[in-house]
């Protein structure tokens, strides 16, 4: 189970090359449901998630380089690539910060997954964070994912 909310960033927080940084490629095989494959540095998952927004099913699977390379052009739409900064809020909860290269670049958001329905409920977000989109499928990867550009 994921229960995670998601969050617009009004500043990014200082020293950001002090935090763990991962960088991320994903694509979507399907959006309904949802069906990723992604590279997260040097490890590879394919990701099924369930409806929803801030609660849902999520499993993910291992897979290997050449699983990964296989299925890379199959995905539909956009591939999406980012910079996640993993930053410690206390001792249980981690914001993970992305940061989206083109063609979404300079969107920033920022997620944190909370061990409870009720602790997410009750989060009250740090200073630098904007506009709490966690119900919003606009930001949802795999609804990015669709997105035309012209």
């Amino acid at each position: 189970m994921e229960i995670e909310r998601k969050f617009l960033v009004k500043q990014l927080p200082e020293n950001l090359e002090q935090y763990p940084c991962l960088q991320i490629e994903q694509g979507y095989l399907c959006t309904a449901p949802v069906v990723r494959i992604r590279r997260q540095n040097d490890e590879y998952y394919l990701t099924y998630k369930s409806k929803g927004m801030m609660t849902r099913e999520e499993y993910n699977l291992p897979l290997t380089a050449e699983a990964y390379s296989h299925l890379r052009p199959k995905a539909d739409g956009n591939l999406i690539s980012k910079r996640r900064y993993l930053i410690p809020l206390d001792s249980v909860l981690t914001v993970e910060l992305d940061l989206f290269d083109p063609p979404f670049a300079p969107m920033v958001l920022a997620e944190v997954e909370f061990p409870t329905e009720e602790a997410a409920k009750a989060f009250v977000p740090p200073a630098w964070f904007g506009e709490d989109v966690t119900f919003s499928g606009l930001y949802h990867n795999s609804y990015l994912s669709q997105k035309k550009f012209s």
